[in-house]
């Protein structure tokens, strides 16, 4: 059986550099990208250096054109596309929804929602193509509940996660799997800004049932998953990995 061919966009850092290094450590082939070319061809290097073959390629996902160039390199690389990760994402800048504005709307859901929407568009056309492929989005726990001064994130990724259900019932005439992972709480950079300071992660981690916070590598396993012939049957799912936060534990306890 030959080496799956794996896409990950916002491959630089977090979940999706620790699900490049996963696929890199099963000797998949790799298209891997982001906006910094430095950083990229660096990521390149190291996960060359487990035995993958990889190309990064720089992309943008919020313009067509990055997003097309980018998936039509894949297959230029390597002839197909069996797994894409649409992983880019932004948390945007937290706050009230009083002080929502037009920059800061674009800001949030031009990456979160019009990049993943771009991806599966041109995702599709090759899959469709070739015959299948699995796709997993990157949702977020807050895709599927609301978060105080949130608005604009929480909005993005409530659309990330019906996108992927509406994608999942178009692709499955055409053998094309469509899932998202929706993470909890995990140890990125994104996380260490949205919580801003240790006193407020310490909090996070002791209200959490599983009394601890995610590592990138615990959601890339996940990811893994969805994207694998073990997942052949699980198509419009939403995948929670969030410690138990979902199960309804107080995070937020009244006073």
């Amino acid at each position: 059986m030959s080496a799956p061919v794996v896409l990950i966009t916002g491959a630089l850092t977090g979940i999706g550099r620790a699900t490049a290094f996963a696929y890199a450590r099963q000797s998949a082939n790799l298209v891997v990208s982001g906006r910094h070319q430095d950083v990229g061809e660096q990521l390149a290097r190291e996960l060359g250096d487990l035995g993958a073959q990889v190309e990064f390629v720089p992309a943008d996902v919020r313009f067509d054109a990055d997003v097309k160039n980018l998936v039509d390199r894949a297959v230029a690389r390597f002839g197909r596309i069996d797994v894409a990760f649409n992983n880019a994402g932004t948390e945007g800048t937290p706050g009230p929804v009083t002080e929502v504005t037009d920059e800061t709307y674009q800001a949030t859901f031009d990456t979160n929602v019009k990049g993943t929407l771009l991806s599966l568009k041109h995702e599709f056309r090759i899959m469709g193509e070739q015959g299948g492929g699995s796709i997993v989005n990157v949702s977020s726990v807050f895709g599927l509940m609301g978060y105080p001064d949130a608005t604009l994130y929480v909005g993005s990724k409530h659309a990330v996660t019906g996108i992927t259900k509406a994608a999942a019932l178009e692709g499955a005439a055409h053998g094309i799997r469509v899932n998202a992972v929706a993470p909890g709480y995990t140890q990125t950079a994104m996380y260490e800004r949205f919580t801003g300071n240790d006193t407020a992660r310490d909090a996070v981690s002791s209200a959490l049932p599983l009394h601890r916070t995610a590592t990138p590598e615990e959601i890339a396993e996940a990811v893994q998953y969805l994207g694998s012939d073990k997942a052949s049957y699980v198509t419009g799912h939403v995948l929670t990995v969030d410690g138990g936060l979902m199960a309804g534990w107080p995070l937020f306890p009244s006073s």
